[in-house]
């Protein structure tokens, strides 16, 4: 085993746990809020005072003969002495170190001196110290890209104090030196923890007030032409720099305190980002309470941030944890990764379930299909990080992706069940609306106008409420390809029910008809005027609509116009053996002007607002009607006075009753107009 690979007892700055000095005095306790919060700047030395204080204290004692010899006594055969005299040299030292290092590799054990130990821990808290402040202290090495200078001495202190831990070294006449190295190991440590959570805090820059605070390095959001390609989070050094003290760390044995500051500063990263689309995490148990305007507004903003972050925010984290966990430390980068997917997504996804369960209702079908669709899709996303973070041997090692699989599996089964459970609503709403007065004027009724109006805006979502249906059917097997198309023609067929219902309330079996050629004509452009809804219900039903209409129009013209047309044929009574009838022919004129004017008050003021509709019915109307009256007059009115008699009984010309005709079905109820002169 690598005498490298067993970290030291340690004490964390991020983990739950103080740090003591080596006099049993005061304990350092570290802020671990969840915001992390700013680390102390200034750490607590092992032997009180400044870092260059104490360091100057012991150049100064092991300057001294009796005591450097002290520490250097025992020195023979395959040992490795420290020098006495002067600065550390932390070269050399580190060299004597390595050799002891590999000689536990190896199982050829090299002594190493108690003066060693003391001066390369002094060695390395002076480059700590010196390290304050510098702004090139994490740069890479040019030769090799080694790492810089401190990590690499904060990693040699770290193997040597996991080797001491197992060697007769470690023990004895050296057990002091080894507490010296292990204190500095944990104050550099503490140091790398705060430069690493620094650095992927980003900057710090002055903020309004003269206060400063981390300008956190965030998810930039989609550009304005709406493309998903925010740039990374950090630039390439930035990430070497990470790689390299996140290397370090683990190398130490501190995994937990590494993984949680990346975590926890990423998390927060995100989190800023999605507020910066307008999303700001709503109290579920708001949610039931909110007005459906302010729900609407809520669940857009909800539906763009969920995609950003399924499709942007998590290959952006994903691609951050492979770059600084590589290499041996990639299993730790795919455990962050696991559980800052984990943490950020699920209170996304309880937001589904809040609106979910908020009472039904037909206006909310869109936006829960909205929210569908992006759950919908986030799942192959999931399974390609899932694949990706499943390397041989390590199935199982991190549940954060296999749980946040099954959550958006939930959240997609709550969302459907509602999408569905709320087309129904609109089943239940036309079965219930029997109305008990008819629509004026014979116009569309407004459930016409919603229930039309509703299925085309359903019919752009045809394929995922396909899919709805499918998942969510519980009817019996009805045989249907397509179980939404089954179901939106169950809706078309309840719709025409309850016209055939409505239309019955009208006392005027002519105006029952008009109502039903207003509401099946808008139903057919509304159908023709989608190709979605067209192609969902099939031409076959679009031919059985027009079939109806035409019969509807019929049954019309005969309803209203079959009496002004019998008014107008010689039916053996007044022509008796070639001699009209005059007091016959007078009635029959006064049963026509009256006729008449009962059809201009009364169709004046019934509705046919399409335009093409109208002018069918009044060209149907007058090709049949107005012929017949030039005939009437032709041959009869001749048999009046001319003057007052004529005027009397011929109240209207042929192109008078053109006119009226041509008012009819315009909404407006007038008088009869007087004849032409």
């Amino acid at each position: 085993m690598d005498s490298r690979s067993q970290a030291p007892y340690k004490s964390s700055s991020f983990s739950p746990a103080t740090t003591r000095d080596e006099g049993g005095g005061r304990t350092r306790e570290v802020d671990r809020n969840f915001s992390l919060g700013a680390l102390r700047d200034k750490r607590d030395l092992p032997y009180g005072g400044s870092r260059e204080q104490s360091i100057s204290e012991e150049d100064e004692q092991e300057g001294g003969g009796d005591h450097g010899a002290a520490r250097g006594g025992g020195e023979g055969p395959g040992s490795v002495g420290g020098g006495c005299c002067g600065e550390p040299d932390l070269a050399a030292l580190s060299a004597e170190v390595d050799a002891f290092l590999a000689g536990q590799d190896e199982g050829t054990p090299v002594s190493v001196t108690e003066a060693t130990l003391d001066r390369f821990a002094s060695a390395v808290e002076l480059l700590v110290a010196s390290s304050e402040g510098a702004e090139e202290k994490w740069a890479v090495e040019a030769a090799a890209g080694e790492p810089p200078a401190l990590l690499a001495a904060v990693t040699r202190i770290a193997a040597l104090a996991s080797a001491l831990g197992k060697s007769p070294e470690g023990g004895g006449k050296h057990a002091a030196a080894v507490s010296r190295v292990t204190a500095v190991l944990h104050r550099a440590m503490a140091f790398v923890e705060e430069e690493f959570h620094a650095l992927l805090e980003g900057p710090r820059v002055p903020r309004a007030g003269g206060e400063h605070e981390p300008d956190r390095c965030v998810l930039a959001p989609p550009d304005a032409a709406g493309r998903d390609e925010p740039a990374p989070p950090y630039p390439p050094e930035t990430v070497d720099r990470l790689r390299a003290m996140a290397d370090a760390m683990v190398a130490a044995g501190y995994v937990t305190e590494c993984s949680q500051i990346f975590l926890v500063t990423r998390r927060n990263a995100f989190d800023a980002a999605l507020r910066g689309l307008g999303y700001d995490k709503p109290n579920v148990d708001d949610v039931a309470r909110m007005a459906w305007e302010a729900l609407e507004a809520v669940i857009v903003t909800w539906t763009k941030a969920f995609r950003h972050a399924i499709n942007v925010g998590l290959s952006t984290e994903h691609d951050l944890c492979a770059r600084v966990f590589a290499g041996r430390h990639a299993a730790v980068g795919r455990g962050i990764f696991a559980d800052l997917s984990r943490c950020v997504m699920l209170h996304m996804l309880s937001f589904t379930e809040a609106v979910a369960t908020t009472k039904r209702a037909a206006e909310k079908l869109f936006k829960v299909l909205d929210m569908y669709e992006a759950v919908r899709d986030a799942s192959p996303v999931i399974d390609a990080f899932l694949s990706a973070d499943e390397p041989a041997g390590e199935h199982g090692r991190h549940t954060g992706l296999a749980d946040l699989k099954s959550e958006v599996a939930a959240a997609r089964s709550r969302l459907g069940e509602s999408a569905a459970a709320i087309f129904r609503e609109l089943e239940s709403s036309i079965r219930a609306d029997a109305g008990k007065q008819p629509v004026p004027g014979g116009a569309v009724h407004p459930l016409t106008r919603y229930v039309m109006n509703y299925l085309k805006y359903a019919c752009e979502y045809n394929s995922t409420l396909e899919q709805v249906f499918r998942e969510h059917h519980h009817g019996g097997d009805d045989g249907s390809d397509n179980p939404f198309a089954a179901q939106l023609m169950e809706v078309m067929e309840l719709l025409h029910g309850n016209l055939e219902a409505n239309s019955r309330l009208y006392k005027d079996p002519s105006l029952s008809n008009i109502f039903l050629m207003n509401n099946g004509r808008y139903m057919l452009q509304k159908i023709r005027g989608s190709a979605e809804t067209n192609a969902m219900l099939g031409e076959a039903w679009a031919r059985k609509q027009s079939t109806n209409l035409r019969q509807y129009h019929k049954n019309y013209q005969r309803d209203a116009w079959s009496r002004v047309l019998g008014l107008l044929r010689d039916d053996g009574v007044l022509t008796v053996k070639g001699h009209v009838q005059k007091p016959v022919l007078k009635e029959r004129f006064k049963q026509f002007n009256a006729a008449m004017d009962e059809i201009h008050r009364t169709q004046g003021a019934w509705v046919v607002s399409d335009e093409q509709l109208q002018s069918e019915l009044r060209v149907s109307i007058a090709a049949v009607v107005v012929p017949a009256y030039r005939s009437f007059l032709g041959r009869f009115a001749q048999h009046f006075s001319a003057g007052r008699q004529t005027e009397k009984y011929v109240k209207l010309s042929a192109e008078d009753l053109e006119t009226i005709i041509d008012e009819l079905f315009d909404g407006n109820a007038t008088s009869m107009p007087r004849k032409k002169t």
